[in-house]
């Protein structure tokens, strides 16, 4: 039937004389079959009873491309060939090349039909010994290195219980997604216990992270580290993209975002009547904020009770530890990759293609500390899922990404490696530009720390 209703239009199969590809996908915009003697002009002057309208139904595989950018190797193998058409109806081979802002062949459906069923599975009993065997070793070092207090122990102390800081987050962001536990009072409860303690309101984070996850990779809507249009970043004084692109004072802005969001929006996450929330979620945000100033008092009331200077050692510099690692997990988890990632705009925005431009990660010995948050991309796309089956369900799903999918980087017993990329994307990923549906990162040449080229 096929074949009859490609000769009524004028057409016939390419016979199949190249072997399959290894790797990759197929190019839509590649013809699959061959034109006869018939010129195009000649076939729309047939009868309409001729051909179906099918058979010439016009698509617009174009992207609005704002830069030039990078494309992925084909894993070393020999690239494939397809044959093309050309003006004088002579085929001739082209390079098939993999286009990271291209709409992927598979659907998220695909993807979750992947995911093996009892990875959805949440236990929140599970979910309770990840809590409990971190608050006891938050308060196991804090107990060692008061007792030892001496200049050799501090700075091990500091790291190791920065990192910590760090993991509480990771499980009250679990409780914030709901893939804590299905009890909404449970994942509150304990969400407000864990973010109060590391002076992170619980609601308001939780909001605006939603917002985050709900329009990952667009340009304008993004709410974590998304990129600076053109015309704002070109707005900033000298000082303020010093700080935002220069090492280590980008590690260090979660406070300042938590009180004012990024540059070019406006709003607090401690303030109920901010453009983060809707008039519904007002009492969420008192609640948390309330939560915080307590925990605030708290520590006012403590450094009276040890002093300023021993509560800074056992807490101060182990919450700049922690800032740092929320800071340098979140943005190499969406920056930093050897190619260039796409950003979305407009109607080639979806939620799929947004959330396959995030990277994964490999972070040593800390891949289980903090809960495997390193595994990103599946968190992205299903923030419902127990960081406990994240890698499993990686795994399941890397099939089904297919190039879409970027292997991490094996990291040593500790993450290093990501310092030189965190480096090279802040020298190189200034800006994007404030037209395009699809587009990359430039570079601010005039930029202090940008390399020359």
């Amino acid at each position: 039937m096929a074949s009859w209703v490609l000769s009524e239009c004028g057409l016939k199969p390419l016979p199949q004389i190249w072997p399959r590809p290894r790797a990759g996908i197929i190019n839509p915009s590649k013809p699959r079959f061959l034109y006869t003697n018939r010129t195009l002009t000649d076939l729309k002057r047939l009868p309409l009873d001729k051909f179906s309208s099918e058979c010439f139904r016009e698509r617009n595989w174009g992207l609005k491309v704002s830069a030039p950018y990078r494309v992925a190797s084909l894993d070393g193998e020999e690239d494939n060939k397809v044959i093309g058409f050309n003006g004088a109806g002579v085929g001739e081979e082209e390079e098939t090349e993999f286009d990271p802002g291209s709409p992927p062949p598979f659907k998220l459906s695909d993807i979750r039909a992947a995911i093996p069923k009892h990875c959805w599975v949440k236990d929140p009993w599970k979910s309770m010994s990840y809590v409990v065997r971190d608050v006891a070793v938050v308060f196991g070092l804090a107990a060692a290195a008061a007792y030892f207090s001496n200049w050799v122990v501090w700075p091990l102390y500091w790291a190791a219980q920065g990192t910590m800081f760090w993991a509480l987050f990771v499980l009250g962001h679990d409780c914030g997604h709901g893939s804590f536990s299905n009890n909404n009072k449970l994942n509150s409860v304990v969400g407000h216990i864990l973010h109060s303690s590391i002076l992170v309101p619980y609601h308001g984070w939780r909001i605006s992270h939603r917002t985050h996850h709900q329009n990952h990779g667009h340009v304008e809507n993004d709410e974590s580290w998304h990129p600076l249009p053109e015309k704002i970043y070109k707005s900033l004084d000298g000082i303020t993209k010093m700080l935002r692109f220069t090492v280590p004072f980008p590690l260090l802005a979660y406070p300042i975002y938590l009180w004012s969001r990024s540059p070019g929006k406006s709003g607090s996450h401690y303030d109920p009547n901010s453009d983060l929330f809707v008039p519904s979620e007002r009492k969420d945000v008192i609640t948390s904020t309330l939560c915080w100033t307590a925990m605030a008092a708290l520590l006012v009331g403590l450094s009276f009770v040890m002093g300023p200077s021993q509560l800074l050692k056992l807490y101060g510099v182990p919450y700049v530890g922690f800032v740092m690692w929320l800071d340098l997990v979140t943005y190499l988890h969406h920056h930093g990759h050897e190619d260039k990632l796409p950003w979305y705009r407009g109607k080639e925005w979806s939620y799929l293609r947004g959330g396959l431009t995030t990277i994964d990660r490999d972070y040593g010995w800390i891949n289980n500390i903090h809960h495997d948050i390193g595994t990103h991309v599946i968190h992205h796309l299903f923030p419902q899922i127990p960081h406990y089956h994240l890698t499993e369900a990686t795994e399941a799903a890397k099939p089904v990404f297919g190039k879409y999918y970027r292997e991490p980087k094996k990291s040593g017993p500790l993450p290093f490696h990501l310092i030189g990329n965190l480096v090279r994307s802040m020298r190189k990923d200034h800006y994007v530009s404030d037209t395009g549906d699809v587009v990359y990162y430039q570079t601010d040449p005039q930029h202090s720390g940008s390399p020359s080229e």
